[in-house]
């Protein structure tokens, strides 16, 4: 274990781009299996030997930086699945509901019959059910 420590000394190593390439090159690679396409099968080759360029290269700012502009690729989507996933979790004692006005998410706990919701942000009233 100490020549494989002493080996990546200096070296990148994994990130979040390479986890996403890894998946990619998988789902590519089996994808291209079940369906009997060899060219496909080579770009899911590529695509992991391009995560192990990246994770071997002792250029570390280079890397860093593609590691933040997926980031910021993919912070939208991520951020979608993180409001979805607080949803799930609040919706036993919790509504949301959209303003109609500036689109603000408004949490009001449920079963306390017709409310009115007043937005925080625009000050729009609401009549709603909970």
């Amino acid at each position: 274990m100490n020549i494989f420590k002493k080996f990546m000394v200096g070296r990148y190593g994994s990130d979040q781009l390479a986890v996403a390439l890894i998946i990619f090159s998988l789902l590519i690679t089996w994808t291209a299996e079940l369906i009997r396409l060899p060219l496909l099968t080579l770009v899911g080759y590529v695509t992991l030997g391009v995560c192990i360029f990246r994770m071997l290269s002792k250029n570390l700012t280079k890397r860093s930086m593609e590691n933040y502009k997926f980031n910021i690729l993919i912070s939208p989507a991520y951020s979608w699945f993180k409001k979805k996933q607080k949803h799930l979790i609040d919706s036993k004692t919790h509504r949301y509901f959209e303003c109609p006005n500036c689109k603000t998410n408004l949490r009001v706990p449920k079963g306390k019959g017709d409310i009115v919701i007043t937005c925080p942000k625009c000050k729009t009233e609401l009549k709603k059910r909970t």
